[in-house]
């Protein structure tokens, strides 16, 4: 028999971020991350509930905020990073210019909403989003419970 495969590829999501905005478009960008910061995230010690990210023209940069990765706990204190700390993402030109225009225009940002691993390499896929109105979010929450209505009545005739 072959052995079992362990689940070593977790799925961070950011559940929070679709409720708060419009997601218009989504980007796989590459993560710049420490090795002690790859051991946290394959044990599923991130949060991206807080993230959000920087696009700058000058100098062309495509920087990560706010977002928390523990800290791991089988390092030394020498090789620990800090849990909160200014990540680098990895993208082509054309995309980090595409992604600053977006962001500096009136309304919009860019949002961490998953964190995952593709061939042993961290990928973090963003957003290009806006924001949602109070009664956008309402009509959200009344579609969902009209669809969760209509799920049970079909569920019940059959």
């Amino acid at each position: 028999m072959g052995k079992t495969k362990n689940n070593s590829n977790p799925v961070i999501e950011n559940r929070k971020v679709r409720h708060e905005y419009h997601i218009e478009d989504t980007l796989e960008v590459g993560i710049v991350l420490r090795g002690t910061e790859v051991k946290s995230i394959r044990n599923g010690q991130a949060s991206l509930a807080e993230g959000w990210i920087r696009a700058t023209e000058r100098p062309l940069t495509l920087k990560l905020h706010g977002v928390h990765i523990a800290e791991y706990n089988d390092a030394s204190f020498a090789h620990q990073h800090d849990p909160i700390r200014t990540r680098v993402l990895l993208a082509h030109k054309r995309e980090i210019k595409k992604l600053a225009t977006f962001a500096h225009s009136q309304g919009n940002t860019l949002v961490p909403l998953k964190i995952y691993f593709l061939n042993n390499k961290a990928k973090l896929l963003l957003g290009m989003a806006s924001g949602k109105r109070k009664s956008d979010k309402r009509q959200d929450l009344v579609k969902k419970a009209a669809q969760r209505e209509m799920d049970r009545a079909i569920k019940r005739r059959m």
